[in-house]
């Protein structure tokens, strides 16, 4: 038995598919194929269901698969000893980032961090918070940045800042003459949202106070950018809401349409996570510090109410 038997025996199980778990393990399928059969040859034990579409796990399997799970991921906490006890902080690093955070936070410390640390390769991808935990459980990245509270046991999260919400009222709206604005004056019906898979609007439905639609505009429009959330709100269409992070870059025009909430303002933590093993923590810790550093001139916002966009509605 290797751990690279292991390996390729988790790859089929995620994908279903010997083919696409080759291509995955960047080895030939028949080599894939021949190093699982040797494994269950000398586990006498079927791992796989082959003439299921797609393959399925064995009731055995299932137990092999989770086992090996463990044991893959302390075989990477060697050379992971071995880094920090050298204070190597180097490799391949790979990042999830929301949607919401990535446009604003990311030109804050890419620079900083590519020079400071070199002998790193970041790989960074722009995932929702659901895809974010998912590829956490399976290994394919190390750490996200995302919104949080997640209530989940095998996620680790470390905050990095406390983002208030701001509102941005078009000039024929009820709240426009307001100098701030309150939780208790918000209307759902009343505000232009993302779509769906953004935790920040699920952040924003958890903060309305009624979440009945009455659709009196005569129409409903969510989209996946803050950038067209603001040209229809300054068009009249309705208000939105934005992470702090996002006004600072807008026109001096846009500017004039912002409205702080009153304090304690509504907010959202953003921290940086990664599972439970904590591999790679000499990079994890690398990364937290470099962004801390960008932030904390950027952001220092304490007196806040968190709303986790996992909150009980």
């Amino acid at each position: 038995m290797t751990i690279t038997q292991l390996k390729y025996v988790l790859s089929v199980a995620e994908y279903q598919n010997f083919t696409v778990a080759a291509e995955h393990s960047f080895v030939t399928q028949p080599t894939l194929s021949m190093q699982i059969q040797k494994l269950e040859d000398e586990l006498d034990v079927q791992i796989f269901n082959r003439s299921k579409k797609p393959i399925e796990l064995t009731q055995i399997g299932q137990k092999i698969v989770e086992q090996a799970k463990v044991i893959v991921d302390e075989s990477n906490r060697i050379l992971d000893i071995v880094h920090q006890q050298k204070g190597y902080i180097g490799g391949e690093f790979r990042l999830g980032i929301i949607p919401t955070v990535m446009p604003t936070l990311l030109p804050m410390f890419l620079n900083n961090f590519t020079k400071k640390y070199p002998k790193v390769k970041l790989i960074i991808e722009e995932l929702t918070t659901e895809e974010i935990v998912k590829k956490l459980a399976d290994g394919h990245i190390d750490a996200g940045l995302a919104a949080t509270p997640l209530e989940n046991e095998a996620i680790k999260e470390r905050p990095l800042y406390y983002e208030p919400f701001v509102g941005l009222i078009p000039q024929n709206h009820r709240l426009f003459k307001n100098k701030n604005i309150s939780v208790n004056e918000l209307e759902m019906e009343d505000i232009l949202l993302l779509e769906d898979g953004h935790c920040f609007k699920d952040s924003v439905i958890n903060l309305c106070r009624t979440h009945k639609i009455d659709n009196k505009k005569g129409f409903q429009l969510e989209s996946g950018s803050f950038d067209t959330l603001i040209k229809l709100a300054k068009e009249g269409l309705g208000m939105t809401l934005l992470p702090y992070l996002h006004t600072l870059d807008l026109n001096d025009e846009d500017k004039n349409h912002l409205r702080d909430f009153e304090n304690p303002p509504p907010a959202r933590e953003v921290s940086l996570i990664y599972h439970k093993s904590q591999l790679k923590m000499q990079m994890i810790e690398a990364l937290k510090k470099t962004i801390d550093g960008v932030v904390r001139g950027a952001i220092s916002f304490s007196d806040v109410k968190i709303i986790s966009p996992l909150q009980k509605r």
